[in-house]
């Protein structure tokens, strides 16, 4: 399975059902602490690890959904918060128990369109019935049940060099998330306007935003798909543009640019080159580009007072040269000429409990967030009745040019 950003896939269940240790053994690491005791584990555990046939993973080990206290109870809630950003779940049960805590979770990871595998552990102790095998089946068609136990493969794998003890789990996890693949719309964000030998222009400006010695990862995304199309990038900052531009045979087809620089960009092009911004890109690559576009012409309509809601899917430190704390809400009351007042969620932090309050929302590109991830945060908004906009059409339409930048993917 080939994925761009790493598949979120968390571990669920009572206490005392043996997550810490399937953990432990997905990572092959002493991930988390292991005990009798009742609650070990306290707030999610992540652990970034390469899984063969999955690629790049981050697993999360969470609290037992049935611990008790207000403490325990608040550690739950931590393992619940964790469902909207899954690409998939592991759901581990034993001694042919399923009881009502396990039935809710189910029904709730079933609802939020989460793929997941309910794993039968401890079956050296006791196997799992064809009756709780079926009754699970016939309950959740779109999951798998898989018999397992954690002791046995150690056991196993210690007695034979090249026996692998997860492939099972790896395999069944890869046809599930392949049979629930994202249906967002989501498509390569090149595909259909380049082709084999076109030049493509990828204007990255260097300033205080733009990290030591590297560049940020849009670009390099947008890079790669390029040579995955057989074109040719061309990558360069704004001050180079014109002499690059002057520099080729033919334009080019496309030219992409960090949105910042739309308007600076945009002045030193003919009205016929197309061109558009990395966050745009991500837009038509992580789907609901159309979502985006409608919330994008909402800014047309703001009013003085309204709140707006700005959705940052990483999380950095903030400067005076930051675009979505300032240059975006900067631009926007600029442009609107209305006072506005701006609110702020960063990583993949749950969205405020009341959407009601806010005119419009506007997410970031997303390089750091998936697909699905997006999707589930975006729909929430749009049950809510809430638009959303994107960050580069947000800021194409700040500088005059929002139907010039989404032309190309129209």
């Amino acid at each position: 399975m080939k994925n761009n950003h790493p598949l979120h896939i968390a571990l669920f269940g009572k206490r005392n059902q043996g997550k810490s240790s399937l953990m432990n053994l997905l990572t092959g690491q002493q991930t988390s602490i292991v005990s009798q005791t009742p609650g070990t584990t306290a707030d999610p555990v992540r652990k970034s690890c390469e899984l063969l046939g999955l690629g790049n993973c981050v697993l999360i080990d969470t609290a037992g959904f049935d611990d008790t206290g207000e403490l325990g109870g608040r550690r739950a809630e931590r393992a619940f918060a964790v469902v909207p950003g899954l690409d998939a779940a592991l759901l581990v049960i034993s001694d042919n128990t399923f009881a009502l805590d396990e039935q809710a979770f189910a029904d709730r990871l079933q609802k939020a369109d989460i793929p997941f595998l309910i794993i039968h552990n401890k079956a050296d102790q006791k196997p799992l019935s064809a009756a709780l095998r079926s009754m699970l089946r016939t309950r959740y068609p779109q999951c798998d049940v898989m018999d397992f136990s954690v002791e046995a493969a150690l056991k196993k794998a210690r007695q034979e060099a090249a026996y692998d003890p997860v492939a099972e789990i790896t395999q069944t996890l890869h046809q599930i998330i392949e049979r629930n693949t994202d249906r967002s719309g989501a498509v390569p964000a090149l595909q259909g306007l380049v082709k084999t030998g076109d030049r493509v222009v990828l204007v990255c400006p260097i300033d205080e935003e733009a990290p030591k010695d590297r560049l940020i990862l849009p670009q390099v995304m947008l890079t790669r798909q390029c040579l995955d199309f057989h074109a040719v990038p061309i990558l360069c900052r704004v001050e180079e543009l014109s002499q690059v531009m002057d520099s080729l045979p033919c334009p080019p087809a496309l030219v992409i640019t960090d949105s910042q620089a739309f308007s600076q960009v945009e002045k030193l092009l003919p009205a016929s080159q197309p061109l558009t911004g990395f966050s745009i890109c991500l837009a038509r690559q992580k789907g609901n580009f159309e979502t985006y576009l409608q919330g994008t012409r909402q800014l047309d309509h703001l009013q003085d007072g309204q709140k707006i809601l700005i959705l940052e899917s990483c999380t950095h430190q903030i400067n005076c040269q930051d675009i979505g704390r300032v240059k975006l809400p900067s631009a926007i009351r600029q442009k609107s000429g209305k006072e506005l007042e701006f609110c702020f969620v960063s990583g993949l932090d749950p969205l405020p409990e009341n959407l009601s309050g806010f005119a419009l929302a506007i997410q970031c590109g997303g390089c750091m967030a998936t697909a699905r991830q997006l999707s589930h945060r975006v729909e929430s908004m749009r049950q809510a009745g809430l638009p959303v906009a994107n960050y580069g059409m947000a800021l194409a339409w700040a500088g005059g040019i929002f139907e010039r930048a989404t032309q190309v993917f129209c």
